[in-house]
């Protein structure tokens, strides 16, 4: 088991400071506006959430700016502590789950929503300007996870094509290379 808090805090404090005139503003994610980024983390918040407590969860996706609740600054950080009280109870991580409508079990469903929630801090303090860091023992966990990840599932749904970085890059380059992501993307 592993704490989520520290990485929600750090994303939580991060939507907080998104202004206005951010959320039309490009992120890492190609497909998504900051507005968008911000919805998908809202709708990922409950789904692992839901997950941790083995609650079956119905409903379209997320990732629409249109479907982003006005008073998301209060309503998203809610979420996100949420979703990391939930994963504090032990059976949280025994037997299976499901997330996204994948049958998984409890321990990888939380190693993926970790790293939803690290990757997507980091696409939204790119997008917006913020500084942006990762506890190392939280950071051990997502290498594994997008470590594991084999070529044939980097068709775009979870993961893009690993972008080559330095092998003596630090941890989170390496982490955002393995997602997909370059980490000298800026928004300028």
């Amino acid at each position: 088991m592993f704490d989520l808090s520290p990485a929600t805090d750090r994303l939580a404090g991060l939507v907080r400071n998104v202004t206005d005139g951010d959320l039309g503003a490009p992120t890492p994610c190609p497909d998504y506006t900051v507005g968008d980024l911000l919805d998908h983390i809202n709708g990922l918040s409950v789904a692992f959430t839901m997950a941790a407590l083995k609650t079956p969860l119905t409903g379209s996706g997320s990732g629409d700016a249109s479907r982003l609740p006005a008073d998301f600054r209060e309503s998203v950080p809610q979420r996100l502590a949420e979703l990391a009280k939930a994963w504090q109870a032990p059976q949280a991580w025994e037997g299976m789950t499901a997330a996204g409508g994948v049958d998984l079990p409890g321990e990888v469903a939380a190693a993926v929503a970790l790293d939803e929630v690290v990757l997507h801090g980091w696409d939204l303090a790119r997008a917006t300007g913020q500084p942006f860091d990762v506890d190392e023992d939280l950071l051990q966990v997502v290498h594994g996870f997008v470590s594991s990840i084999g070529q044939d599932d980097r068709d775009g749904s979870l993961f893009g094509a690993a972008v080559e970085v330095d092998s003596n890059a630090p941890l989170l380059d390496r982490v955002l290379g393995l997602s997909g992501r370059n980490p000298a993307w800026s928004v300028g």
